[in-house]
């Protein structure tokens, strides 16, 4: 049962004769004879009307007792029907018992005026007034005996007596004995009569008044209760429909109240509620996780107890702020006790009047972005000094062009025994050298690959620790492949280079000697680690290279990547070695990134895209010192270089060609226009001023479908060149080459079959 309100607390009352009071009887309304504010009470039915607009029994009114309500009015009313059933029951028993006692005296008057005066009526029961009635009719009959011998007049006189009784017995009780004798028997008689029948009269007159009274008190108790009654029932609906409602609306704030719950636990951000004084009133459960202690724990304590390790509040928070300027404010803060870098933000609680009662502190993990925000930046200047890197060795490449163009004509019209010979071939010893600077320069720029084929990473790594491990015996090699590799697609020359340049690396890094351990994996990239590098999620085989070496500190690692940085000595290294590996794995979709410590190695970790197709072996390279080869025809030469296009035409006419050399894609398609039924082939450079290659090269596959085409550039096989190849271009040759480099191209495409 619910908490009910007391009608002597809720009106401070302290009636001592208040049965209510007395007994502590909280449901008032029920207790008939109460004192209600100083008001003396009836029963029940006659009160009820009063208590209806009670906010007593409104507050304590439910189904329960409204039931009690009805039985105690309907118990009421029963005993009240009982009271006037049982009124009527005595009036009907007094009225027969008065008609019976009146009829024995008009019995006995009978008998007295028929003359037998020994009648005698039995006077010791029935109604008072039949009583004293019968009493007058036997002292009548006894005097009437000693008047018997009286005069006429007395005689007439007692039969109007009789006359009269017998007419009241009849039922009329106007009936009076009249006249005046002269014996005074008769006037006391008549006085006797006259009274007996204006008593019967008066009682019976007031009994029906009564009677009638009851009936209507009877009528309107019905109606009153039945008017209550129906009242309690429509007061009893509505309590009901207000106690439905308000368990609705009570429901409705439990279901508000978990929805509030729900929602604040799961916000993945760090939620405090703190009171003024930096005390925790309820923390969410980002924020408990992180603390690593429960939500009950870290109620009321200090929050720059349990968030900073402090006995105060540290100098950069800014809730000091917000406690001072009542605004919102946000800060980023590093926390090493929590371990991270965050977004803390922190803003006043106000209520409906506007007055403060607390504040909002939340923190935002950002270490994540942070590192992806850096690793961008990262990859952004990398990709600008690549940039810059693949403009400086496509220039550069064109010098050693003219360069090596002019040496391989001049070793054509001499042999070994002239005495510049040597020179001319250390010359091109060093343009080889400088072709290989400039071949790193373009992978750490993604400048390209040359020849992508799907491979096994498993064969070739062990081809190239077989390769490392003859010159490095100081080197202990531990190898772990992972069975049933996924292929990739690479250029398998540019892989032996990234391995290579790695495995010399961690050499330089062990010079007393030590371990270098190779492990190959496959696996699954999800998406939030691949997106930095802007690659795609999915299957990638993870290679990894460590050593046991002296290791790196922080700061070097974030320059490892960048050309021409180096830790070690002037003369050793130029810089180039692990700028080509990034670049080389950039231009294979890749991603490498490395850690280290120092004192304990360091482990370069690179994963490659997987590939569906099947693995194809690696082709032995042709030399490029045989003899040239000697051809006839008529070739499109179109470079913007001056100095390649006249050391160019020069090899080429050397070789049996006829040239026609043009310094733009808008001559060369100028000329191949009005020459195109004598021209057998076109050599094209890709990077022009005025119109680029792939341009040039359809417009010329528009005149001539059947078009030969050998693409040449300072970059090496990149991205556009490849979808000119796959728009049907015959073949690419990168600069620099020599004579049989070039007559080994031409072979290919003019002569397939030799």
């Amino acid at each position: 049962m619910k908490n009910e309100l007391k009608c002597w607390e809720f009106f401070g009352c302290s009636e001592e004769e208040c049965p209510v009071y007395k007994l502590k009887k909280p449901r008032c309304w029920l207790v008939p004879g109460t004192r209600c504010r100083k008001e003396s009470q009836g029963n029940v039915p006659e009160k009820i009307g009063m208590c209806l607009e009670c906010e007593v029994l409104r507050a304590n009114i439910d189904d329960d007792s409204v039931q009690e309500t009805l039985r105690v009015v309907n118990e009421e009313f029963m005993q009240l029907k009982s009271m006037v059933d049982k009124r009527d029951r005595e009036s009907e028993k007094v009225n027969m018992e008065l008609a019976l006692g009146l009829s024995e005296v008009f019995e006995a008057l009978k008998k007295i005026s028929s003359g037998d005066p020994a009648v005698r009526i039995p006077d010791t029961s029935g109604p008072e007034l039949i009583t004293e009635l019968k009493h007058i009719v036997n002292l009548t009959a006894e005097e009437l005996g000693e008047i018997v011998n009286l005069s006429h007049e007395f005689a007439i006189g007692l039969a109007e007596h009789f006359d009269v009784l017998h007419r009241v017995s009849e039922g009329d009780l106007t009936a009076r004995v009249c006249g005046i004798s002269q014996v005074e028997l008769l006037e006391m008689l008549k006085k006797l009569t006259n009274q007996m029948i204006e008593s019967a009269q008066r009682e019976i007159a007031e009994r029906k008044q009564a009677e009638k009274a009851l009936k209507e008190a009877r009528n309107g108790l019905e109606i009153r209760i039945k008017e209550r009654t129906a009242e309690l029932i429509r007061t009893n609906a509505l309590l009901k429909q207000e106690i439905v409602e308000r368990q609705l609306a009570e429901e409705a704030l439990i279901r508000a109240k978990e929805d509030w719950e729900n929602t604040f636990d799961a916000i993945t951000d760090m939620v405090m509620l703190l009171d003024k004084e930096h005390q925790i009133i309820r923390v969410n459960r980002a924020a408990a996780e992180a603390l690593n202690t429960a939500k009950e724990t870290l109620a009321g304590k200090k929050c720059y107890e349990v968030i900073h390790r402090k006995s105060h509040p540290i100098k950069e928070c800014p809730l000091m702020l917000t406690m001072k300027t009542l605004k919102h404010i946000t800060a980023e803060i590093t926390e090493p006790n929590i371990g991270g870098t965050f977004i803390c933000s922190t803003s006043p609680l106000l209520d409906r009047e506007g007055k403060l009662t607390g504040y909002t502190h939340t923190l935002k993990d950002i270490t994540k972005s942070k590192h992806l925000e850096a690793q961008l930046r990262h990859t952004q200047k990398m990709e600008a000094v690549g940039t810059l890197a693949g403009g400086i060795a496509h220039d550069f490449n064109n010098l050693l062009m003219g360069i090596q163009g002019h040496i391989s004509l001049m070793l054509m019209h001499i042999d070994s025994s002239h005495p510049h010979f040597k020179h001319f071939k250390g010359m091109e010893d060093m343009i080889e050298r400088g072709a290989d600077l400039t071949r790193q320069l373009l992978g750490f720029a993604r400048g390209g690959k040359y020849e992508v084929k799907p491979t096994d990473l498993n064969e070739l790594i062990d081809k190239s620790c077989e390769m490392f491990g003859r010159t490095k015996k100081e080197i202990m090699i531990h190898k772990k492949y992972q069975k049933g590799i996924w292929s990739v697609e690479v250029d398998q020359g540019q892989m032996e280079q990234v391995l290579l340049n790695l495995y010399v690396n961690a050499w330089q890094a062990m010079p007393q000697g030590g371990n270098l351990y190779i492990e190959t994996i496959n696996l699954v990239l999800a998406e939030d680690y691949a997106r930095p590098f802007g690659l795609e999620a999915g299957n990638y085989v993870k290679i990894s290279v460590a050593d046991t070496g002296v290791g790196m500190d922080k700061a070097t690692q974030q320059r490892i990547f960048e050309p021409f940085f180096t830790t070690k000595e002037v003369g050793i290294g130029t810089g180039l070695g692990l700028a080509s590996v990034y670049g080389i794995i950039k231009n294979h979709d890749g991603i490498i990134n490395v850690y280290s410590e120092k004192g304990k190695g360091t482990i370069f970790n690179i994963y490659l895209p997987a590939s569906e197709k099947d693995v194809t072996l690696k082709e032995k390279r042709l030399a490029d010192d045989n003899e040239p080869l000697r051809g006839t025809g008529t070739i499109l030469l179109v470079d913007d270089e001056d100095m390649i296009v006249e050391v160019g035409q020069e090899m080429l006419t050397s070789m049996g060609y006829k040239v026609l050399p043009a310094r733009s894609g808008k001559e060369a398609i100028e000329i191949y226009r009005r020459y195109n039924d004598k021209i057998d082939m076109v050599i094209l450079d890709m990077i022009m001023p005025d119109i680029n290659g792939g341009d040039v090269y359809d417009t010329l596959k528009e005149i001539n479908p059947e078009i030969k085409v050998l693409l040449s550039s300072g970059y090496s096989l990149n991205g556009k060149a490849n979808k000119i190849l796959e728009r049907g271009c015959n073949g690419f040759i990168q600069k620099p080459f020599n004579t049989g480099q070039l007559s080994e191209a031409l072979r290919k495409i003019l002569h397939p079959d030799l």
